[in-house]
């Protein structure tokens, strides 16, 4: 089965929150670092200690875990989940990228710089 990755460029986003669940605070920090060091995205926010409940080879399970808040420019997707895919512990990791449909100009065109991107206008 070949990856699908919805084409939010075709709806004029140009930012994403991307979502990503990791084992321990520990894990999220030096992913984040990872991601921020390379430019791509300019923030990660870890929130520590949430539960997860789902289905995994048929049992369901709870699991305490921290999630990450990623925020970049839509361009640099496809690079993020490989590098979240070449560092996450997980065989299947939770990857989930939302548009941004608007926000804090300022903090927009400050994603654009941190992360190379063009400023927007």
């Amino acid at each position: 089965m070949g990856e699908t990755i919805w084409d939010f460029e075709e709806e004029g986003i140009r930012y994403l929150v991307i979502l990503v669940t990791v084992k321990n605070k520990e894990e999220a920090l030096e992913m984040a670092e990872a991601l921020v060091s390379n430019k791509l995205c300019a923030c990660v926010n870890v929130i520590d200690s949430v539960t997860s409940v789902f289905t995994w080879k048929g049992a369901v399970e709870r699991a305490n875990e921290c999630l990450m808040i990623i925020k970049t420019a839509i361009d640099l997707f496809p690079e993020i989940l490989n590098r979240i895919k070449e560092l996450h512990s997980y065989d299947v990791p939770e990857i989930i990228a939302l548009p941004i449909l608007g926000g804090n100009p300022s903090y927009l065109k400050w994603i654009e710089e941190v992360t190379g991107g063009s400023l927007i206008e």
